[in-house]
């Protein structure tokens, strides 16, 4: 390994985690090795690629671009070495993005066999229930709901995820149960981002559509969040069928509406416009879609 590509993994790990300190640590380096190794490479381009804040290491303009064409090469040579190998094993970083509710719900638990099949992979869950950026944020594989808005970027359908009402059952014995999509208004309503769209709440039955427009007494901006009010009597929740499996199997919530359809949306792995997906992205996918299979 050459320095320079050494000094380029190591601002790399140091970009990704914010820290001088942890970044040694994990190449077993001191920090003032560290912070000496990335000031060299800073001397050499000639641009200053990181900043100290108060809250830890930020990139600066420079080296949010310097990042974005050095990962890939990072990237490249990992698999090259992997091919070398011949051994399958996968190494390096997996930079996944998800909304925190399925990344609790069906992510992570598909993770332990993924990650003991290859032991030198760090994985990275970005969970969070707002777009980010691919590029921007270095992230080599997005789940996403619904339709994409990514222009450039290759996408997969990984499954679907039905939409519906829930509500526990004490809330519906205490509020009554509600028998058309009109008496929703009067009823408390949690509204999460899998139900804050500007559109409203849409229904079909017997070849009529209705909608209404719900004001939430409960505003989560997490999902999980919003599961979790729903399953504590709070109200009547709009939600992928992925974000209630667990309640709904254990009776602490249920269907309300049941004869309305509220649609469905797609499921889909994102891969980074304008290069390669990276082949653990791929092997990631590959092990989600299988686990997520019905048996």
């Amino acid at each position: 390994m050459t320095d320079r590509f050494y000094a380029l993994k190591l601002f790399s790990r140091v970009a990704r985690l914010r820290s001088f300190s942890q970044a040694a640590q994990e190449l077993g380096l001191s920090q003032p090795s560290a912070s000496r190794i990335i000031a060299d490479l800073e001397k050499e381009i000639g641009a200053t690629l990181l900043t100290r804040t108060t809250r830890g290491v930020v990139l600066t303009d420079g080296g949010k671009n310097f990042l974005e064409r050095v990962d890939p090469i990072l990237d490249a040579v990992d698999e090259a070495d992997d091919a070398a190998r011949g051994t399958g094993e996968l190494r390096g970083d997996l930079r996944i993005s998800v909304a925190t509710s399925f990344a609790i719900r069906a992510v992570v638990p598909c993770l332990p066999v993924f990650m003991d099949q290859h032991p030198a992979l760090r994985v990275s869950l970005q969970m969070s229930d707002q777009f980010q950026d691919l590029i921007n944020d270095n992230i080599d594989v997005a789940l996403r709901f619904g339709a994409l808005s990514d222009s450039g970027a290759i996408a997969r359908t990984i499954g679907r995820s039905h939409r519906m009402l829930v509500a526990s059952p004490a809330y519906l014995s205490k509020a009554g149960v509600p028998h058309h999509p009109s008496e929703l208004l009067s009823h408390s309503l949690i509204v999460g981002p899998a139900g804050a769209g500007p559109s409203g709440w849409s229904f079909k039955k017997d070849g009529r559509s209705t909608s209404i427009r719900p004001e939430g007494r409960v505003v989560t901006t997490v999902n999980e969040g919003a599961t979790v009010a729903a399953a504590a009597g709070l109200g009547i929740l709009f939600t992928g069928d992925w974000g209630c499996r667990p309640e709904l199997a254990d009776g602490s919530l249920v269907v309300v509406l049941p004869d309305w359809d509220m649609g469905a949306v797609d499921i889909h792995a994102v891969f980074p416009a304008g290069r390669a997906a990276k082949r653990s992205a791929r092997a990631f996918v590959e092990h989600l879609v299988a686990t997520l299979q019905p048996s």
